[in-house]
């Protein structure tokens, strides 16, 4: 099962090579991982992908919390959340297919961040899923170059990672 573990730490240098460490040396894969400072420019936020069963997750989240530079922890998946990522996608245009590709970026509400007589550039946000769905609704030789964030996400409601 896919888990969005939510890491808030010490905005010190090497914490996130020893989260990486960690997860390296236990053979466990980071699906995307995101990170940056939080309001408090002593605490970063870290947004961790990963997949495994109930006991794998329980293990990370055991080793993670025994890191120094870990304050606090929550896995997303467990209770209601918001989840988005952020894609850039630059796609080849003719003359022929450059209103379809238009089209087709506001049918997923994306926005057409740059423009040449050859190419767009076009941002999109949403669930994975919805980004996944874009880049197979379109001519995948038009694809010159994709880049995403991975996933971030935050808990919805009252419930907060904070300390």
């Amino acid at each position: 099962m896919r888990h969005i573990i939510s890491i808030l730490m010490e905005n010190e240098s090497g914490a996130l090579s020893r989260v990486a460490g960690l997860f390296s040396a236990r053979g466990y894969n980071i699906e995307s991982l995101t990170v940056a400072p939080t309001e408090d420019p002593s605490l970063s936020r870290m947004t961790l992908v990963t997949t495994g069963s109930d006991q794998i997750i329980e293990q990370i989240t055991k080793q993670l919390n025994k890191l120094i530079d870990v304050v606090k922890l929550i896995d997303l998946a467990e209770s209601a959340h918001i989840e988005r990522e952020l894609m850039l996608i630059k796609v080849k245009t003719t003359e022929i297919n450059r209103e379809e590709i238009r089209s087709m970026a506001d049918i997923f509400r994306g926005r057409i961040l740059d423009i040449t007589p050859t190419t767009y550039v076009i941002e999109l946000t949403g669930p994975s899923e919805k980004l996944d769905a874009f880049i197979a609704a379109i001519d995948r030789d038009s694809i010159i170059e994709v880049v995403r964030s991975g996933a971030t996400g935050i808990s919805r409601g009252e419930k907060g990672l904070h300390l």
